[in-house]
């Protein structure tokens, strides 16, 4: 009830008068003005007919304050219908007489605007009480200054306690409501990174010293097998499984990475994302531990290098690796398509990479103090530089 304010599309606070559970909250105020309304019927009469016409007018001035389009008008313009409903409390009181009892109701727009309103409209909302209440204490038959005097302060201290109690309440409420989602998020992620760690433990101790073990078996079976196609395909498994094996430990670091770590691994994913086909990328040692300077000048390059892979749309291998002091990126490139097929833009494919094509890479790095080769492989082309882990100059971006 307290927080069923709406809220604008820019994220500030909306309407009170519109949003989820709006009956619940008008429904008691509103049952409370009817009742109050109502009163005049009883035997005490009414003294002013025209006092009458003007409560009753203001009190629908109020309803009607609730069909309005809010989320079009300002904010400030809110404060407008507790003030209206004051001023109908004011006709009301005067229509019943200043010893008739009703005037309690001018509680409905305090209680209003410290539950659902700012502070400074309730701050207008007393005001305007302090007002109703001298109005009343002079009319018709004025009441001694000291009378007035106390009723003014009295209401004014009781307004005043009211609102900074509700806003009070208000605020320890949200911070409350915060906190929790705090707690309830943050258990989430406990219980995420925990099964996340149970995974990678699992995949370490078990699946990995499996394939491991078997990989051995294969090496050793392979050394006492002769030279031949036997031989050969048991070395060509047992590089699978090493291949498979380095894989899972990527997959394993990655479950140990903590969500709101953004290492080295996820930089170079995101550069690699737009490639087609994709790249196959590894990575060895610690690159998540690589200084900023480092880490930056290695993306830079790779960015770089990956152009000409980009524009031909080849194939790659990419491995990164972290060795002692160093660290190394090497990227092999092959033609990735048959010569005179169309590439990705609809034009005529070249037949492969050339070295030529990787002149801003090793521009970048001679500007740095690192060397860039290139060599020919069989299918395609090698580019190679190492990285020291200390703080390369950075180059200027092109």
């Amino acid at each position: 009830m307290l927080f069923g304010t709406s809220l604008r599309s820019d994220g500030t606070a909306g309407s009170p008068f519109q949003g989820p559970g709006l009956w619940a909250r008008v429904a008691p105020f509103a049952i409370v003005a009817v009742l109050a309304e109502a009163s005049l019927a009883l035997p005490s009469g009414h003294e002013s007919g025209g006092a009458v016409l003007a409560s009753v007018l203001l009190l629908l001035a109020a309803a009607a304050g609730f069909l309005l389009p809010w989320s079009r008008l300002p904010l400030w313009m809110q404060v407008l219908v507790p003030l209206t409903y004051t001023g109908s409390v004011l006709a009301l009181d005067l229509a019943a007489g200043s010893t008739s009892g009703v005037g309690i109701v001018i509680l409905i727009p305090l209680v209003w605007t410290a539950l659902f309103h700012r502070r400074w409209e309730s701050v207008c909302v007393v005001a305007a009480i302090v007002a109703v209440e001298i109005i009343i204490s002079l009319t018709p038959v004025a009441a001694p200054d000291a009378v007035i005097a106390r009723r003014a302060v009295f209401w004014a201290s009781l307004g005043a306690l009211i609102s900074v109690a509700a806003h009070g309440l208000r605020e320890r409420i949200r911070r409350s409501q915060q906190r929790s989602e705090q707690l309830q998020s943050r258990l989430r992620e406990l219980t995420v990174l925990a099964d996340r760690d149970r995974i990678a433990a699992e995949l370490r101790d078990n699946v990995v010293q499996r394939i491991f073990t078997a990989g051995l078996r294969l090496q050793s079976a392979a050394s006492q097998t002769p030279r031949g196609n036997v031989r050969g395909k048991i070395e060509a498994s047992v590089d699978e499984l090493d291949q498979t094996v380095r894989m899972l430990r990527d997959a394993i670091f990655g479950l140990e990475q903590r969500p709101t770590e953004r290492g080295l691994r996820q930089e170079i994913t995101d550069v690699c994302a737009q490639l087609s086909p994709a790249p196959e990328i590894s990575f060895s040692g610690p690159v998540d531990a690589l200084g900023a300077a480092t880490r930056a000048q290695l993306v830079d390059m790779l960015t770089e290098a990956l152009g000409p892979v980009r524009t031909n749309a080849v194939a790659a291998r990419i491995d990164i690796a972290a060795e002692g002091e160093s660290c190394r990126a090497v990227i092999e490139a092959g033609p990735g398509q048959a010569p005179g097929a169309a590439g990705p833009d609809g034009t005529e494919a070249t037949e492969a990479l050339r070295g030529e094509d990787f002149g801003r890479v090793r521009d970048r790095g001679a500007a740095a103090g690192i060397r860039v080769d290139v060599e020919a492989i069989p299918d395609g082309l090698r580019v190679a530089w190492q990285i020291p882990r200390g703080s390369p100059v950075a180059a200027p971006r092109s």
